[in-house]
This record gives C-alpha cells, structure tokens and sequence, in this order.
C-alpha cells in the first residue's frame, strides 16, 4: 500500500489526477472504473482541464462506474449517469458508448448483475478503478454486511448512508433506499485502486479499513489485500492513523 497524505482537498485532487493523467499518458487505451461523489469532483476537474491543454486525450478510453442508484433514470440530475456526465464526459473527448454507469431502471438486477461483471471482464478488468469511502466503510455501495458479496448486485442502503446523501437532495424522503453497485470481485480485479477520502468524517472510516481486521462490517478493509493500492487523503481523514 502506498499511502500519500495531503495538507487539503485541493492538493489531494491534484495528486489523485496525476495518477490518472500518468496513465492515460502511457496507455491512451486505459480502462477506468470511476466513482462518483463529492470527493473525486475535483480529481475530474482536473482532468478536464488536462484534456482541454492536449496533455491527455479520453478518445480511446473505456470507462466502468461503480455503482447507481435504484430508481433513477439516466436524465435525473440526481443519476450517477448525470453526474458522470456533467463532471467529466460531456467536457471531454470521451465516446460516451464506451462509457458504462450501471442502469438504476433494470427489472432483473441479478441477471444484469452478470453481465456488467462478465462486461468487465471481457474487456480485461479495469487498469485503475478509483474509490472514496463511506463514514461507514462502504466503497461503492456495498454497505457494511456479513460477508463480501462478489458480484455487481442490488443493495439496499442503510440508514447512515441515506442520511448521509440527504445533502444532496431536497429532502431525506427522496434519498432511493436501494442502489445498484458492482461487487468486491470486480473492485479487487482492477489492476490499481485508488482511495481518495478527505475530512474528518472519514477519518474513522479510514482508520478501521486500513489498520483494523479485515471485515465485511467494514467493506473497504478488504483493500488490505490489494496488491497495488494507492491511498490519497488529506491531513483530516488520515488524522486516526
């Protein structure tokens, strides 16, 4: 595990885009799994700005999201689909058909559960899949459990992670209680993770994952066993460590 520890926000998004800019620079053909959230905002608006100066080009990447919510068409400004594209693809040079945010209006989850995962798979699994974590330890949408669920699957969202995304809507009543969100197999069969977590909610969080036993009830220790995880923070999150 390398852990790089930032005085802000601000230097952390510069640290976590340079990883990807590097990426891009020696594979324009990079496969990217992608979170959304308010922590990686500003990793992406670097990334726009680096596509616009010509230093990186998104043409011939492909890009797997982590997760979305259940109940949400794709127009929804609420949508992980609508936020990935009004942070980065529609101001990139990105083909959007190769582009893949998990559907929230599917009837069967389980079977589409399978083929996101084998879609992943036949493109060789993702060269970075980038995540934030939780107050809780979740990454993606996989909430504290009993066990590590392997695949892209529906899940319903705890009490804690509803009130926690409330900031992001009018009011708590119209937080979707279920979401969809790709499995422990698929994050773990990236080839680097990336970790980015700012502030002192978080830092409990961080604390448990990296230093504590690795532990379903704390989805993101499973990270431990990464072979080339990289986590960036600022001075707030990694305040426990």
């Amino acid at each position: 595990m390398e852990l790089i520890i930032c005085k802000d926000y601000e230097e952390l998004s510069q640290k976590a885009s340079e990883i990807i800019i590097s990426m891009l620079k020696e594979n324009p053909k990079s496969i990217l799994g992608l979170a959304t959230g308010s922590t990686p905002e500003g990793m992406y608006a670097n990334l726009v700005k680096a596509n616009e100066n010509n230093e990186i080009s998104f043409k011939d990447v492909k890009t797997f999201n982590l997760d979305e919510y259940y109940g949400l068409d794709p127009e929804n400004d609420q949508s992980y689909r609508y936020f990935m594209n009004d942070k980065l693809f529609n101001h990139v040079d990105i083909n959007k058909e190769y582009t893949r945010v998990p559907s929230g209006t599917i009837e069967n989850p389980e079977e589409y559960g399978k083929k996101y995962d084998e879609e992943i798979e036949n493109a060789g699994g993702t060269d970075i899949q980038v995540l934030g974590i939780g107050a809780n330890g979740h990454i993606g949408f996989n909430e504290p459990s009993d066990v590590f669920t392997p695949e892209t699957h529906l899940v319903k969202l705890t009490e804690k992670t509803i009130s926690d995304n409330s900031r992001f809507f009018e009011n708590i009543d119209d937080v979707p209680k279920e979401a969809i969100t790709m499995g422990m197999k698929s994050i773990m069969s990236a080839k680097k993770v990336l970790l980015i977590a700012n502030g002192k909610n978080k830092a409990d969080a961080i604390y448990k994952s990296l230093r504590g036993p690795i532990d379903p009830k704390v989805p993101a220790s499973i990270l431990q066993v990464h072979p080339d995880l990289v986590v960036i923070l600022d001075e707030d999150a990694a305040s426990l460590l």
